[in-house]
């Protein structure tokens, strides 16, 4: 075995061998496969997207309709027994909500139902209802008591 380079490798010094070559070039499979991945983790980021944005509408409205619910209990411990006796009589049976600034809560509707438990005792559900922006309807309900002596101050409250 000769170290020394013959005469015929001296005459192209800088040629390189075959076997040393290699291909710096991505193939047309390794350019699909980074494609299909970036595709899937954008989804995916609209996605997380979406469901983060649903979750803080629905936030915002069960606030909303609580705050609401809330007040009408308040406004309903100032009536005496004979007023609650006539709303129980009525026909409407809504309460008027206060509209959110900014909010398009066209959907939100709350409903009291007033039923007599004992002879001296009311039962008051307000049950409050809204469609989200994605179109799924909503409904959170809250229940209380009343006493010919006044309205105890808990809530049941079920959703």
């Amino acid at each position: 075995m000769n170290r020394y380079p013959s005469a015929t490798d001296q005459t192209r010094p800088f040629a390189p061998l075959r076997a040393e070559r290699s291909v710096r070039a991505f193939t047309l499979v390794e350019v699909m496969i980074a494609a299909g991945v970036l595709v899937l983790g954008i989804t995916t980021a609209i996605l997380t997207l979406q469901r983060g944005l649903q979750a803080i509408d629905t936030a915002r409205q069960l606030t909303h309709a609580s705050q609401a619910m809330q007040s009408e209990f308040e406004r309903l411990r100032l009536k005496s027994w004979s007023q609650l006796q006539a709303l129980q009589d009525g026909a409407d049976h809504r309460v008027a909500v206060p509209a959110v600034p900014g909010a398009a809560n066209d959907s939100f509707l709350c409903v009291r139902n007033i039923r007599d438990v004992k002879a001296d005792m009311k039962e008051i559900t307000l049950v409050s209802t809204w469609r989200g922006y994605d179109g799924r309807e909503h409904r959170v309900s809250y229940l209380t008591r009343y006493g010919k002596s006044g309205l105890y101050d808990y809530f049941y409250t079920a959703h």
